[in-house]
């Protein structure tokens, strides 16, 4: 657990800490540089996606992708070295399932669910339940409809007609897995 414990120290903190000093650095000749990274908090399109519609597209190719996956709906809490992918590979191993909401721009998006109440114990590659693994959320811009549609679940018959709008706003998906002490 020690030798986990600083690894995982190693492989986070340490590279932060870098960062830092490279900025900190920079201050001192007086160089405004901006941050190297966003916090994931406040992460929001930006150039690499030309506009929200290429944004939306990416994430129903991802969709797409999770509902043709040739892969067993495997819920087992383990780790397969065989597979490319670090969902599978994470000491917290963790598996995708499609959040649907319809009145949302898009309406799947898709959402990490840890497969461990624990952690792999790297050296056994057992499930230890003195470590617990949790998701790691992210805030995604989505578009919500400001009005029910007529003949939704709720919805009270009024005079007025519901006009289609969408407004932008960020949502909170669990984009991972990670273990914690």
């Amino acid at each position: 657990q020690l030798l986990l414990c600083i690894f995982t120290f190693a492989m986070v903190l340490v590279p932060e800490a870098k960062d830092q000093s490279k900025a900190a650095k920079g201050r001192r000749r007086g160089l405004a540089r901006p941050p190297t990274a966003t916090p994931a908090l406040a992460w929001a399109p930006d150039d690499s996606y030309t506009s929200m519609a290429d944004y939306e597209h990416s994430i129903q190719d991802m969709v797409r992708q999770l509902r043709n996956s040739s892969e067993p709906g495997d819920t087992k809490c383990q780790v397969n070295l065989r597979l490319w992918r670090s969902n599978r590979r994470s000491l917290s191993p963790w598996a995708y399932s499609i959040n649907h909401d319809a009145t949302r721009i898009p309406a799947d998006i898709p959402e990490a669910r840890c497969l461990c109440t624990g952690c792999i114990n790297p050296f056994t590659m057992q499930e230890d339940r003195t470590m617990a693994s949790i998701p790691i959320y992210s805030r995604l811009p989505v578009r919500r409809l400001l009005c029910q549609v007529p003949g939704e679940v709720g919805h009270k018959p009024s005079g007025k007609k519901c006009h289609k709008k969408y407004q932008t706003v960020m949502e909170t998906i669990a984009v991972g897995c990670t273990c914690i002490f």
